[in-house]
């Protein structure tokens, strides 16, 4: 089971986006802790919201005073709703919330059946409940949890394969080929891609990118791929090394092999799931695209955005080192296009969250929703060896996604039509 620990400064975005789900029945409210229930156990944001503020007024020191947790089994993992509350309320006695108030949430829209718990790590008298060690106390108790209720152990694979360290390729130190060596060497073996403009996605995290080579050699069509290093500005910086100089896993024919596979392991990954779940939080609880990189960077997420000269978006990556896999985002989801963030972030329109009639409180809650939440999203599974900072992909790079498809070709209309008006 993964655990993640959401922490914020907005109580009434994280209830917000958990009541949606409720809404649109794809959740459920398992459990209230010192929020009285009502008459038919139907609910608003802003009811619930009403029964943090004492706590949250109480406060004057702390700034992130929300805690936005997840529960995350396995999806081979049959939870009943009842385990899901009993695991719940021994997470939170034994990470010191027990007589906070909480709201424990299940959510259904994916085919991960987690949970999700609202609660504030402020006590009624206004101080902070000690959150020292919180994530290795975290750790703790999912393990615990997992024998309790007989669960897939989340880190079975990972003592089962050692960890490598990559570090990005520092063009100034020198020795620019045993730096780009160190990584593409060995990067297939760690990571999954199914396109070679994902492939360049991940490269560009460690300054490298990759460039097919495609001629004529004694009448036969020959493919290559050569590996250059980058500059902080994502530059090339020095000459093009062939990637026979690094083995047979940096060469276009086995990551053409690599590509297939992950293709079809994409249908069935649970990380696809979880993914598309946290990139939909983030667009519902930030404001601006630096905002939204950074929340899920704090995830162990990469951001990385493909512009035209204009500026235009027209392919998103989404590089998750959790699960070691990498993810355009119109493969996670439609509505997670490239054309989406264009929107939001060039022209700005940002995709609202739509809200239905409380039952309990029939007001307009979306004209006073707060403008502005992030959080610290930190999972437990995972842990950066290195910065992994945030970077944009090379114009030229190259991919399969439909969206880079569809631009494509609309770039080389624009060309025709260019050429035959020369005409």
């Amino acid at each position: 089971m993964i655990a993640k620990i959401g922490k914020g400064s907005n109580m009434y975005g994280a209830i917000l986006y958990n009541q949606q789900k409720v809404e649109k029945e794809n959740g459920a409210v398992l459990l209230l802790n010192k929020i009285p229930d009502t008459v038919d156990s139907r609910y608003s944001t802003q009811y619930f919201n009403q029964y943090f503020e004492p706590y949250l007024s109480a406060n004057i020191k702390t700034e992130k005073t929300v805690r936005h947790i997840s529960l995350n089994p396995d999806p081979k993992d049959k939870v009943s709703d009842e385990q899901f509350t009993a695991m719940a309320q021994e997470y939170m006695k034994r990470m010191g919330y027990g007589n906070q108030p909480y709201i424990v949430f299940k959510h259904t829209d994916i085919d991960r059946t987690h949970i999700h718990i609202v609660s504030t790590c402020v006590g009624i008298d206004g101080r902070k409940i000690p959150d020292d060690y919180d994530y290795p106390r975290s750790m703790a108790i999912c393990r615990d949890l997992e024998t309790k209720y007989n669960l897939q152990k989340a880190t079975e694979k990972e003592q089962n394969q050692s960890h490598k360290v990559f570090r990005p390729v520092d063009y100034k130190v020198g020795d620019i080929k045993s730096q780009i060596a160190s990584v593409v060497r060995h990067l297939p073996k760690y990571y999954s891609f199914p396109t070679m403009g994902s492939y360049n996605a991940l490269l560009s995290l460690f300054n490298i990118t990759a460039e097919e080579v495609k001629g004529e050699r004694n009448g036969q069509n020959v493919n290559g791929l050569v590996y250059v290093a980058l500059d902080e500005n994502g530059n090339k910086a020095g000459n093009p090394f062939k990637a026979s100089l690094f083995g047979k896993d940096a060469g276009v024919a086995q990551l053409q092999k690599h590509f297939e596979q992950f293709k079809e392991k994409m249908k069935s990954d649970p990380a696809r799931s979880v993914l598309k779940n946290t990139v939909e939080l983030a667009i519902h609880t930030t404001n601006s695209e630096s905002e939204f990189r950074k929340q899920l960077t704090e995830q162990g997420i990469n951001t990385v955005v493909r512009r035209n000269n204009e500026r235009r978006i027209y392919g998103m990556t989404f590089i998750d080192h959790e699960s070691r896999s990498v993810w355009n985002g119109s493969a996670l989801d439609r509505n997670l296009s490239a054309n989406l963030f264009n929107d939001w972030w060039n022209n700005g329109n940002k995709p609202e969250p739509k809200i239905q009639d409380s039952p309990v409180s029939n007001t307009n809650a979306i004209d006073n929703l707060p403008t502005k939440e992030l959080f610290e999203f930190t999972s437990q599974e995972h842990s950066l060896n290195y910065d992994l900072g945030l970077f944009c992909l090379l114009p030229d790079a190259q991919g399969e996604d439909y969206e880079e498809e569809q631009f494509a070709n609309q770039m080389q209309k624009k060309i025709k039509r260019y050429i035959r008006k020369r005409r």
